[in-house]
């Protein structure tokens, strides 16, 4: 091979490298950071546990409200966990939280929030925040949410954990839920997570004409019904037993 043909060979090479150099700059597949999916999920590595656990353990057993699925996807249930048990925030069972309480399987919370058919303009009232994650899923799905914790360090906690991670439409107070919150009443829906043995008075006071209170009901040491309570725009209240559940128990001060 001559020097000259060497020389050819080399300038067709060089000019292919230089043209294709060219198009990747100027694609957009390959603008921006390439990097960004690896940082997103960095950001957020239980993204793919969150999913599973929407698809297997929510959808697969019968929830069908897209917004509720959406919320339930969104919702980062590992931020409101004990740090010693974050390995099993998506697993598919209740975590206790402390001071005799727990985070409610995630299906139970989906279930309960779908039975409420909550619509973005509602005000809802929850009994027992908690770890506050059934409140950011709420606070998701509605304009306004109000929550009381009767223990105060949870509720304490929950508050702080609600505004880092900038859930601002939540509103948490600490005292005895049994008797609602009558300065924010009426309710769209109102969302009870432990089992007083009958439904307190003052909650369907408070809930609206047309609204929805989901509740369990039920002895420490009893069988507990999740009930779901409708008022319609008459007034009338009508009860229907849903499931049998097991929560732990509404205390009072």
């Amino acid at each position: 091979m001559t020097l000259k043909l060497c020389l050819i060979i080399f300038l067709i090479i060089t000019v292919i490298f230089f043209v294709r150099g060219l198009r990747h700059k100027e694609s957009p597949m390959f603008m921006g950071n390439p990097d960004a999916g690896e940082q997103k999920q960095a950001r957020d590595p239980f993204a793919n546990e969150r999913a599973l656990m929407v698809d297997r353990q929510i959808r697969d057993r019968g929830v069908k409200d897209q917004k509720v699925l959406k919320a339930m996807k969104k919702v980062p249930r590992h931020e409101f966990v004990p740090d010693d048990l974050i390995r099993h925030s998506y697993s598919d069972e209740p975590l206790p939280i402390g001071h005799a309480q727990t985070i409610s399987q995630p299906y139970i919370v989906a279930f309960m929030t779908e039975m409420l058919e909550l619509d973005g303009d509602d005000i809802a009232l929850e009994i027992g925040t908690g770890s506050g994650y059934q409140a950011a899923v709420l606070a998701t799905l509605v304009k306004q949410v109000y929550t009381i914790e009767i223990v105060d360090a949870l509720g304490l906690q929950a508050k702080d954990k609600l505004k880092s991670l900038g859930y601002d439409n939540v509103e948490v107070k600490i005292g005895d839920g049994y008797n609602g919150w009558p300065e924010h009443a009426p309710f769209d829906a109102i969302i009870v997570t432990a089992a007083p043995k009958d439904i307190p008075a003052p909650l369907i006071d408070q809930l609206k004409k047309g609204g929805k209170m989901i509740i369990p009901t039920g002895g420490v040491n009893s069988a507990q019904t999740l009930r779901l309570v409708k008022k319609d725009m008459d007034g009338k209240v009508t009860i229907d037993n849903v499931l049998a559940v097991r929560f732990v128990p509404l205390t009072r001060k």
